[in-house]
C-alpha cells in the first residue's frame, strides 16, 4: 500500500523571514535614531565653547542682536587694525599677546563667539556671520585699513567678510573648503546633506575675494587634507591667494612652528 506524501512544512521558512524582518526593522530603527541624534546634537560637534576666565576681564563688549559679544583687544590709534576669528575650541584671549608682538602697529580685535569666553547667546553659522560683520563695521569705522585673520572655523567667517567688505588683506590658517565635506568624510553612512544645518561652505565666497590672501596650511593636517586645501585655493581668482605649507605641523600645531610666526610677520 502506497503512503500519501506528507504536506510540505514551510514553518522554518516563515521563521527565517520573520527573523529577517525583525533584524531589518531593528537596523532601520538604529539608523533613524542615529540620524536623529546627529540632527539634534550636531552643533555640539562643531562648536566647543571655552568658559570665561580672568583672561577675558579686560575685553570690550559689542552688543549685537540677541547677544553681547566680548572682544579681546589691544587698542591703538591709527589707520591699521586686525580682526581675528579663532577655531572651534580656541580661547582667542591667549593669542592676543602673540599677535600684538607680530603686529605692533595695528589695533587688535579678537572675537569671542557666542557662548565663548563670556559672550552670551548660542553659536550658529548665521549668527556668527552676522556677528563678524558687526565687528568689522565697528572696527572699520575707527581704522580704514583692516587685516582679517581666520583660523579653522574662523577662516570661513573671514573669507565671507573679505568677499563682502573692504578688507585690506586676508590670512587663512588651516582653512577648509566646507564643513559639509569634512562631515561627509567622517560619517559617509549618514545623509549629511539633509541633516547638517551649519555647512560653512567657504568655497562659495572665495571667488569674490579681491584682497591679497595668504593660506597657511599644515603638512599633516588630519582634519583638512591637502586635497581640500587645493579645492579652496582653486576657488579663488587667479593671483589672489598664495598657499604656504608648514612642514611638520598638523591642524592644531600650526602656531607652534616658528615658520608660522615668520609668515605672519611678513604680512604688511
Amino acid at each position: 500500500m502506497t503512503e500519501s506524501p506528507k504536506p510540505f512544512n514551510n514553518e522554518p521558512t516563515k521563521g527565517y523571514r520573520r527573523m529577517l524582518w525583525i533584524l531589518v526593522t531593528i537596523g532601520l530603527a538604529v539608523y533613524v535614531g542615529l540620524c536623529a541624534f546627529f540632527f539634534v546634537f550636531q552643533r555640539s560637534f562643531i562648536y566647543m565653547p571655552v568658559p570665561m576666565t580672568s583672561a577675558h576681564a579686560a575685553a570690550l563688549v559689542l552688543d549685537v542682536p540677541g547677544a553681547r559679544l566680548r572682544i579681546s583687544s589691544r587698542p591703538k590709534s591709527g589707520p591699521q587694525a586686525l580682526i581675528y576669528f579663532g577655531g572651534n575650541a580656541e580661547d582667542v584671549a591667549f593669542s592676543l599677546a602673540e599677535l600684538a608682538a607680530v603686529f605692533p602697529d595695528r589695533a587688535l580685535y579678537l572675537m569671542h563667539y557666542r557662548g565663548y569666553g563670556g559672550s552670551s547667546g548660542r553659536p550658529t553659522e548665521a549668527s556668527l556671520r552676522s556677528d563678524a560683520r558687526a565687528l568689522y563695521e565697528m572696527v572699520h569705522a575707527r581704522h580704514p585699513d583692516v587685516l582679517v585673520i581666520g583660523r579653522s572655523l574662523g577662516s570661513s567667517l573671514a573669507i565671507q567678510l573679505a568677499a563682502e567688505e573692504n578688507v585690506t588683506r586676508l590670512v587663512l590658517i588651516a582653512p577648509f573648503e566646507s564643513i559639509l565635506t569634512i562631515v561627509k568624510r567622517v560619517a559617509p553612512f549618514l545623509p549629511i546633506d539633509l541633516l547638517l544645518a551649519d555647512t560653512y561652505e567657504s568655497w562659495r565666497y572665495a571667488h569674490r575675494v579681491g584682497c591679497p590672501t595668504l593660506i597657511l596650511a599644515a603638512s599633516h593636517d588630519e582634519i583638512v587634507p591637502a586635497g581640500d586645501t587645493k579645492k579652496l585655493l582653486d576657488a579663488f581668482r587667479p593671483g589672489v591667494a598664495t598657499l604656504r605649507i608648514l612642514d611638520g605641523t598638523d591642524h592644531n600645531s600650526l602656531s607652534d612652528s616658528g615658520e608660522f610666526w615668520e609668515a605672519l610677520a611678513e604680512v604688511p
